[in-house]
């Protein structure tokens, strides 16, 4: 049973960012309630330009290492289910450059979670080898990335 998170700690920024703005508090699925919380702030991120949407996320992915493993150092767990961050970061990456259309958004989404939860290679040797902040982030990071490619390629070929 993973360490419940003390209301107490949310009051610091870093740890309420890290858990997603208390979507990573979640009872069941904290992961997809994240992923979901993540979707108001990738709708502003979508009228950035994309150069400013690749150093938003650069920006995004760093502040995360360091939210991240501040906040597992604090609860005494590596990869605690309700740090969200990561989930943030990983399905603003699988969105990158996709229609704001329902279909596309949905699909962007389930893609992500599928890579996130099913951790194909490297993603699996990743997540357990790489500890810390970065960590916590580079597993979602693959994740986003390979959604991301699959998705446009069915944005291509559609």
């Amino acid at each position: 049973m993973a360490t419940k998170i003390p209301v107490s700690l949310l009051k610091n920024p870093v740890h309420l960012l890290s858990v997603g703005f208390g979507s990573g508090l979640a009872k069941k699925a904290p992961g997809t309630f994240g992923t979901l919380a993540a979707l108001p702030i990738w709708y502003v991120l979508q009228f950035l330009s994309p150069a400013n949407y690749i150093i938003a996320l650069i920006i995004a992915f760093a502040a995360g290492v360091y939210f991240c493993g501040e906040t597992a150092k604090a609860l005494g767990v590596h990869d605690h289910g309700g740090i969200v961050w990561d989930e943030f970061v990983g399905v603003w990456i699988a969105l990158f450059l996709v229609p704001l259309s329902l279909f596309w958004v949905a699909l962007g989404f389930a893609l992500f979670r599928l890579f996130d939860i099913w951790k194909p290679w490297p993603i699996r040797v990743l997540d357990a080898k790489v500890h810390g902040g970065l960590g916590i982030m580079i597993d979602d990071v693959l994740a986003g990335i390979y959604a991301f490619v699959i998705l446009q390629l069915c944005f291509v070929l559609s």
